[in-house]
């Protein structure tokens, strides 16, 4: 059933899904802002320095904000060089769609201080990512 589902997808999917994993970090960063305390008027001269010292989920938060954008530009790339050889667009939104979730997973574990799992589900991310690269050496152009 869901490989059906990926089967019937196109570009528009694959474009959400890099919207989607492109605000993942941005999210993170204002759930750690919230949990925090941040106060607009108050922090915003210096919100890094104010999220630096944080502790708790607030720090969490901040720590899945700063790795999302550390493994954001090998997705992203990684689904543009697939795009670029022409691999079929299910394995595409397949694997974009298996990133997408496993980054969730490990922005939710993370805040739930899960480490085993944190740790699980960015190596299962990023092995999507480098799940489309495979493909488009495979396909090549």
């Amino acid at each position: 059933m869901i490989i059906s589902f990926f089967m019937q997808t196109g570009v528009k999917l694959t474009i959400a899904l890099m919207v989607i994993a492109c605000l993942l970090p941005w999210l993170c960063s204002v759930l750690a802002k919230v949990s925090a305390g941040f106060r607009f008027a108050k922090h915003n001269q210096d919100p890094r320095g104010f999220l630096a010292d944080s502790t708790g989920i607030a720090a969490r938060f901040n720590h899945a904000q700063v790795n999302g954008y550390e493994t954001l530009p090998v997705f992203l790339v990684a689904v543009l060089t697939a795009l670029y050889c022409f691999v079929p667009m299910a394995v595409v939104n397949l694997l974009a769609a298996g990133y997408v979730l496993f980054r969730i997973g490990y922005i939710a574990s993370y805040a739930a201080n899960l480490a085993m799992l944190r740790s699980v589900n960015w190596l299962l991310s990023m092995l999507c990512a480098l799940g489309l690269f495979a493909f488009a050496f495979m396909v090549g152009v």
